[in-house]
């Protein structure tokens, strides 16, 4: 398979679009093939139905609200002069066929910046809110760096925001950033902060990412031609200051300080001993959740809930406590309010059940479209360790050779958990 050209523009550059001119396709109906094959057909026609209705609004609410994406939730690219279309790298499949994710990797990446949410993730969601009346600003951002810098940022937006109060909805990391940000000055307008699916003490998805056995960089790495996971583990995303902000603290995870190198196994790849110091003090500093959180929590999915070294491997232990990426111990934090759904991380905010009680809990501060509790978890829990792991999608995808659809499912479903993760029949024995 001969690769892309680096330089050249694909069908994914060609395509993207700001929010504000894919609202306006989308009411047109211009562009109609074009974003089906993105989107495909019934998407397309959910996304356009969405925004006719957002267009029919006439009057807005005074309050705003910020959307804030989690990680791996903004789009990355860098800028090309006109009339080209700028080079979306993330996400970008013909991009990563060529190698092209070292260019993420930090410090040496240059001339990328946001490119807005991806819209497959957050544009049903932002389409509701401006249907039920809401102003509602994306607060996309570089979800490599330290989390510090964007949440200054939102905080600077915060104080400069003219509306008479503001409600956050943050999604995954972006909780994080939500939390620190309304620490700072500016943001006491900051009437509520709802959170989905926040890995408030961290989440082993980060321990995943940065050991190469996490579903995305696996995944990803099927699409690489010119790397394995463990090569993007060491040379891209264990650069990342995020990641290592993201590792669970000793809340989550009693049995081991995850922020202590030493407590690492000494083969596969390492995190980084200068990120680890920074993210521990990030996490230290991080201010607890006030009255105004409201989380919303994803259960029944298979997720990782606790961590242990032994034989120089992580192994994981396997249960239905999650929504496939935060496990429950991280996504309720404190006192506040909570509520459950049973739904996988990345779709919380496309739900539709999610979205219409967002609608409610900034229009009544409660809903009951959710269960107040959460139900009982069935599945048993399994363990499974990094070895086991690294035998999952080893084989290289042909990207070339798959239909449309599946080039939508396999982007959408990154974060598809391994067949290890699946509760196991007990042994014949243990059924007697």
């Amino acid at each position: 398979m001969s690769l892309p050209a680096p330089d050249a523009p694909s069908i994914y550059d060609r395509l993207r679009r700001t929010d504000e001119e894919l609202f306006a396709l989308f009411i047109s109906g211009k562009a109609r093939r074009e974003l089906s094959a993105v989107f495909g057909a019934a998407e397309y026609a959910l996304l356009a139905q969405l925004a006719r209705q957002a267009q029919r609004v006439k009057r807005q609410r005074a309050e705003a609200v910020y959307l804030l994406p989690g990680i791996m939730g903004t789009q990355l690219g860098s800028t090309r002069a006109a009339p080209t279309p700028d080079d979306l790298l993330w996400l970008d499949p013909q991009d990563v066929i060529g190698g092209g994710l070292e260019r993420l990797r930090l410090p040496d990446s240059a001339g990328l910046r946001p490119l807005g949410a991806i819209p497959y993730s957050y544009l049903p969601l932002q389409l509701r809110l401006r249907a039920a009346g809401y102003r509602v600003i994306v607060h996309e951002y570089d979800w490599r760096c330290d989390l510090g810098e964007p949440a200054r940022a939102l905080a600077a937006r915060l104080g400069e925001e003219s509306a008479p109060s503001v409600a956050i909805i943050a999604h995954s990391m972006g909780g994080l950033i939500a939390r620190r940000a309304m620490a700072l000055a500016g943001s006491e307008r900051v009437r509520c902060f709802i959170a989905l699916g926040v890995p408030h003490y961290g989440s082993f998805g980060a321990v995943q990412a940065i050991r190469g056995t996490y579903p995305v960089v696996r995944r990803l790495a099927a699409l690489d031609r010119l790397h394995d996971a463990e090569a993007l583990a060491t040379r891209v995303f264990s650069t990342f200051p995020s990641i290592h902000q993201l590792l669970p603290t000793r809340s989550l995870s009693p049995s081991a300080d995850l922020f202590d190198g030493d407590q690492w196994p000494r083969s596969g790849p390492q995190p980084i001993a200068e990120l680890l110091r920074g993210a521990r003090s990030f996490t230290d500093e991080l201010p607890a959740c006030d009255a105004r959180c409201i989380a919303i929590c994803g259960t029944h999915q298979r997720t990782v809930v606790s961590i242990r070294l032994k034989d120089d491997d992580f192994h994981y232990e396997i249960s239905d406590e999650g929504d496939g990426t935060v496990p429950l111990a991280s996504a309720q934090p404190g006192e506040c309010d909570k509520y459950y759904v049973r739904c996988e991380h990345s779709e919380l905010p496309r739900s539709v059940s999610v979205a219409r009680a967002i609608i409610e809990l900034l229009r009544h501060g409660r809903t009951t479209r959710l269960a107040a509790q959460r139900g009982p978890a069935l599945g048993r829990h399994v363990t499974v360790c990094d070895l086991e792991l690294r035998s999952t999608w080893n084989e290289k995808i042909d990207w070339a050779a798959l239909s449309p659809a599946a080039h939508r499912s396999y982007l959408n479903r990154l974060n598809q958990p391994p067949p290890h993760y699946a509760a196991r029949r007990a042994r014949k024995r243990q059924r007697h």
